[in-house]
């Protein structure tokens, strides 16, 4: 079948980070994927990438501030029409350097905050790092850019959703989300953790409307984990149809995780064109359209918005990429799902935090 368009590049610059997080969405072998893009590549890509209708760049990671190129990045997106938006931790960038990027063409920043307190936010971060995000949170806002706060929620801090939200009013954040985590990665290891009882979410939910009718304005969104919603979300809006991710050395992935999947390949926007790694390749193909599905999906009238869910959910869980997501209560393999759901009332096993990474030390 023939490719849609890409509205939006994920641009994974490193998986390096000075955080450990417990819920990190990396690859658990993040470490066997070098940077192997260089500023001048990237800005490759994203002339490419406009060619192909991309409007939107996420500059990502692990922490992308930790790119050498990252100035001459942001500056490549801004020449060729790109929005350029910053996701980081914000402990390893200074003003002077978030000042740079701003004038090379930054149009916005979202900042992720694991708490509303110091104790714990550090806690899940595996680093003290809560100061230095409020710190760095303002100097988003006195250099004039937008700010998004993500508050990533799970059961040790979905207690304290409210004072988040009070906490992202004070610090002007346009936007608020508050993100229950998605079992990906270190999250996967740590699920018995990190979810959350049912009643901890509806609870949370109705903080979330309450917060609402007082302001209107900052934006506040409620992200539900897959594990707690009955219907699959849209894997990035389905699999190759309208967000392309490029990995730190150059491969081209529909989502994050996909290269996980046995039997794809990929191909890399260092040795091919954008173009052809988006179209052509094997993998960007194996889910594109319904031809892969198997029932109930087949001949669900939901096909066509949900897209079966998460391949690479339906694979962990059901040893698959082909069945239907488990998070979806029609699917054969729910009965996982549910599972999860019920050990959420139990004492929760220690934390695994993400190991420790040598390579995060700062290049600028």
């Amino acid at each position: 079948m023939s490719a849609p368009r890409p509205y939006n590049l994920v641009a994974e610059l490193t998986y390096r980070c000075p955080l450990r997080c417990a819920y990190c969405s990396n690859p658990l072998d993040y470490r066997e994927v070098r940077d192997g893009l260089d500023a001048e590549a990237w800005g490759r890509v994203l002339h490419q990438a406009a060619d192909l209708g991309v409007v939107h760049v996420g500059l990502t990671g692990g922490e992308p501030t930790l790119h050498p190129g990252l100035e001459a990045i942001v500056a490549a997106a801004r020449e060729v029409g790109i929005y350029a938006h910053l996701v980081t931790a914000g402990t390893t960038l200074d003003a002077e350097g978030l000042a740079a990027l701003k004038r090379a063409g930054l149009r916005s920043v979202q900042l992720s905050l694991q708490d509303s307190v110091a104790s714990s936010g550090d806690e899940i971060a595996g680093v003290p790092a809560f100061d230095a995000k409020l710190r760095f949170a303002r100097q988003v806002r006195s250099e004039g850019l937008a700010l998004v706060l993500n508050f990533v929620v799970h059961r040790r801090n979905i207690a304290r959703v409210k004072p988040m939200i009070e906490l992202a009013w004070r610090l002007d954040a346009e936007r608020i989300e508050i993100a229950n985590v998605q079992y990906h990665g270190w999250a996967e290891r740590n699920r018995a953790a990190l979810l959350p009882s049912e009643e901890q979410v509806r609870h949370a939910a109705e903080v979330v409307s309450g917060a609402r009718s007082i302001r209107r304005r900052p934006e506040v969104v409620f992200v539900l984990a897959d594990y707690l919603a009955d219907r699959p979300k849209p894997c990035m809006g389905g699999w190759g149809r309208r967000t392309l991710v490029v990995a730190p050395d150059g491969v081209v992935l529909p989502c994050h995780e996909a290269r996980s999947l046995p039997g794809l390949e990929f191909w890399s926007a260092d040795e091919r064109p954008l173009a052809e790694c988006w179209s052509d390749a094997p993998g960007m193909n194996a889910y594109r359209g319904e031809a892969w599905m198997r029932d109930p999906c087949r001949t669900c009238p939901e096909r066509g918005r949900d897209f079966g869910g998460c391949r690479c959910q339906a694979f962990r869980l059901t040893g698959e990429a082909a069945e239907a997501d488990p998070a979806c209560a029609l699917a054969p393999g729910h009965a996982r799902v549910r599972d999860a759901r019920g050990a959420a009332d139990l004492p929760a096993p220690e934390l695994v935090l993400r190991g420790g990474d040598p390579r995060a030390s700062r290049e600028r």
